[in-house]
This record gives structure tokens, sequence and C-alpha cells, in this order.
């Protein structure tokens, strides 16, 4: 099964970028359009709203793909909500994380996780001049997490960045915490007719999905920035697969279901 669409997003954690395209900001793209910059997460949910809307009315079957984790290492999520569906973090979060384009409250959230769980961490990174309790500055000062470093995905996609890391070069951490609530938002929004793979199967209209760009793209022509480069480039390579390598495309473990997978990492490679 193919899609009548294939929109690629590069998310960010940071404050409102200005208007001026740049570098670390979000990027999407639809298919073989050009990329699109969106200055801050307000802006990129209302053109995502309106995209999904159109897909809908027009009957048309829609991959959306995002360039952070959908979940976390096994045993996060029932530890912080109560509950092993990866679903039901993105609504912890959606209820939690307060966001305008000026400022968030990502690093006092990990904080505040950070001191309802034993040891130091899961999370470090404090990327504010200010202290937060309970959130280390750097990964050496975390100890006795009771959470794997990565997800099973990660020990195959190498150069993944730990989830638990909020600040600093490759981080993902606060793309994530500033993601899944607008994930939760579309999912709620749009629950008849969209999907969330491969925590449900992929055959509503509109599937959700993780991606990594770096698996996909090469290297950045002169000029271009890399982040619109990959949106384009990772568009087109899934729009451009026939239906069995989509169907291949799609194959996760049984781990998936807890920790998410990304679209396109061979399962087979998962060591037992």
């Amino acid at each position: 099964m193919t899609f009548d669409k294939v929109v690629i997003v590069d998310w960010s954690g940071g404050n409102d970028r200005g208007p001026t395209p740049k570098a670390d900001a979000i990027w999407a793209c639809v298919s073989c359009d050009n990329p699109i910059y969106f200055r801050n997460r307000q802006l990129a949910e209302i053109w995502l709203v309106d995209t999904i809307e159109r897909a809908v009315r027009s009957g048309s079957r829609m991959l959306v793909g995002f360039d952070f984790p959908f979940g976390y290492p096994a045993g996060f999520a029932p530890a912080l909500c109560g509950s092993s569906d990866p679903l039901d973090l993105w609504g912890w979060f959606a209820e939690h994380i307060m966001d305008t384009p000026k400022s968030n409250n990502r690093f006092d959230i990990a904080g505040q996780i950070n001191a309802g769980l034993p040891g130091i961490g899961p999370f470090w990174g404090n990327g504010l001049q200010r202290d937060i309790a309970h959130l280390p500055r750097k990964g050496r000062d975390s100890s006795a997490a009771p959470f794997a470093q990565m997800r099973a995905v990660e020990h195959i996609a190498k150069g993944a960045f730990t989830c638990w890391q909020m600040s600093g070069a490759g981080s993902v951490g606060g793309q994530i915490m500033m993601g899944l609530p607008v994930l939760h938002r579309l999912q709620q929004r749009f629950a008849p007719y969209l999907s969330v793979w491969p925590f449900q199967t992929a055959d509503a209209l509109v599937t959700l999905a993780e991606v990594w760009p770096s698996l996909v793209t090469g290297p950045t022509p002169t000029g271009m920035i890399k982040d619109a480069h990959q949106v384009a480039s990772t568009a087109r390579h899934f729009a451009s697969l026939a239906p069995d390598q989509m169907a291949a495309a799609q194959s996760a473990p049984e781990i998936a279901a807890q920790e998410g997978w990304i679209l396109g990492v061979p399962p087979a490679k998962v060591a037992p």
C-alpha cells in the first residue's frame, strides 16, 4: 500500500527563529513540492491541521513523517503516567507542556519528571542559564537512571542520540517534549481518519510516523539549508516507494509497540 502524498517535517524544540529561513528550525515538505520554513511550532501546527484537513476532505492517503522519537525506552510510559500505551504518554505531555513562540517549560518538566524517579536522571542537559532542580547539566552527572539509554531502534540506526539529552549538539530530548503535544492534538482532532504507526496499523487516510532523514538523504547541495534538503529528499524517497517496499518499511518488532520505531529501519537486525 502506498500514499497519495508524503509530508516530512523537521521539528525543533527551540523558540521562535524569526522571519528569515535558517538552519536548526522547523521545515516541512509535501512530496515533490518546495520545502517550507516555519519560524515557530504554533505556525507549523496550523499548517499541519490545514494540510491534514485537505487530505481528509479529498480522501487522499497521506503519510506525515516527523524526525523525532514517538516514544521512550520501555518502562518509561508506565512509570510516568501509569499506562504502557505510548499515546497516553502523548496526552501526559500535552497536559503538562506550556508552549509559546517565545518560551516553553521543557527543561522544568524534565527536572520535575526526574524528581519523581529513583537516581539522578534520566533526563539531562539543562540548556538555560538558571539552575533547575533535579536536571543535571551534563550526562556524566546523571546516575542510576531506571531506563535504558537508547530505544531498540537506536541501537540499529547508528548515530542516533539518546532521548534523555535535552540540550547540546545532536540532542532530541527537547524536540520530543515539544513535539508529542502537537502529535497528541492532531491524533485527537483527526482520530477517525488518522492512525499512528507503529502503535496502530497504518490503514487510515492519514498516518503519522517517525522518520530519520539522515538514513535516506545524501550531501546537502551547495547553498541549500540542510534541513530543507533533508525534508525534500525524505519526502521524495517515501513517495517513490512501490507498495511492497512501503510494506517492508512498515515492518517493526514487538518492542516498537512500547518504544516506537523509525520507518524503514529493518526489524530483522534487532538482537534477540
